[in-house]
């Protein structure tokens, strides 16, 4: 079954995204980040170039099938195109189609009310489907990826 964990009262929903794929990425994961077409398009550009020193290897789902299968990060609206992934990192407001097909998923949760509140929509989902949900509020720790 599909480990779960919200990471929530993020402060900077796309700045913590591009740390905690760096550190998934550097420990050998295979990862594929979700969310709506324009969100992607801006967690793209951030991550060009959120680390001067360093590169943090990713392309979109839909570039050349030889370069995707390289990447280690897969920028993808629809999660079903990563399948090879074992973490899914949402940075979306939806439960990622195909979601059950991953080792680990990853939800980001902002502060902001809207993110707030399908956060909670979603952790209700899985719950309710019997996933075990691991929390991780950043506000009580303090804690960036």
């Amino acid at each position: 079954m599909t480990g779960i964990a919200f990471h929530f009262n993020v402060p900077d929903k796309l700045a913590y995204g591009c740390r905690l794929v760096r550190k998934a990425y550097l420990s050998g994961a295979r990862i594929a980040v979700t969310a709506e077409p324009a969100l992607l398009a801006e967690f793209d550009a951030l991550l060009w170039r959120f680390s001067p020193a360093e590169f943090v290897p990713h392309c979109a789902a839909h570039a050349l099938s030889t370069t995707v299968r390289a990447t280690p990060i897969v920028l993808a609206a629809s999660p079903a195109d990563c399948s090879d992934r074992e973490v899914l990192v949402n940075l979306g407001q939806g439960i990622p189609a195909g979601f059950e097909g991953f080792a680990r998923l990853i939800e980001v949760v902002s502060m902001l009310p809207q993110d707030v509140q399908t956060g909670r929509d979603r952790w209700k989902h899985y719950a309710k489907r019997g996933y075990d949900l691991v929390r991780h509020d950043l506000a009580k720790t303090g804690a960036g990826a």
